[in-house]
């Protein structure tokens, strides 16, 4: 326990001391700042691509308490008007989900909550709230917040609609 501890420092520190020594990038760009309707969201979408926003690579071991980022390359989202929901990996695995839009003074961001056998949406507090870098009605860019040192980088999903 105490190494992997270590280690998660160890790449942490790299990880702010490399984003201190870049260039610096404005992570508000293309972030939606106005509200964006629920139906923008449902249907089937793909996702293409994963990249970073002020992180290594492979800072980030895990997105969605489930795997590595690289692994929702290709995964498929199915996303109803009613809030219900699925994620597939290519793996086979798949969750299930209830998401919605939030509204806040920060913007709007995507959010869902990982269901299980037995589970009521009402039920689960906890989640995963994305900021919404854009949205039109065939590609879609979520980005997940990271915590690096004082600030933050970003894991980016870009999605294509089928």
């Amino acid at each position: 326990m105490k190494k992997i501890f270590q280690t998660a420092i160890a790449v942490l520190a790299l990880t702010f001391v490399i984003s201190a020594c870049s260039s610096t990038q404005n992570t508000q760009s293309g972030m939606s700042s106005g509200n964006v309707s629920r139906g923008k969201f449902v249907g089937t979408w793909v996702c293409n691509d994963v990249s970073y926003q002020g992180l290594l690579p492979n800072a980030v071991q895990n997105v969605f308490d489930q795997a590595p980022p690289a692994a929702f390359i290709g995964s498929t989202w199915k996303l109803t008007n009613s809030g219900n929901g699925m994620y597939s990996l290519t793996n086979g695995q798949s969750q299930t989900i209830f998401w919605s839009v939030f509204n806040g003074n920060g913007g709007t961001q995507f959010q869902f909550k990982k269901l299980f056998e037995g589970d009521k949406a009402k039920n689960v507090a906890e989640g995963y709230r994305l900021n919404i870098g854009q949205i039109t009605s065939t590609n879609m860019s979520l980005l997940s917040p990271v915590a690096v040192g004082n600030g933050t980088g970003y894991v980016v999903y870009t999605f294509t609609k089928q």
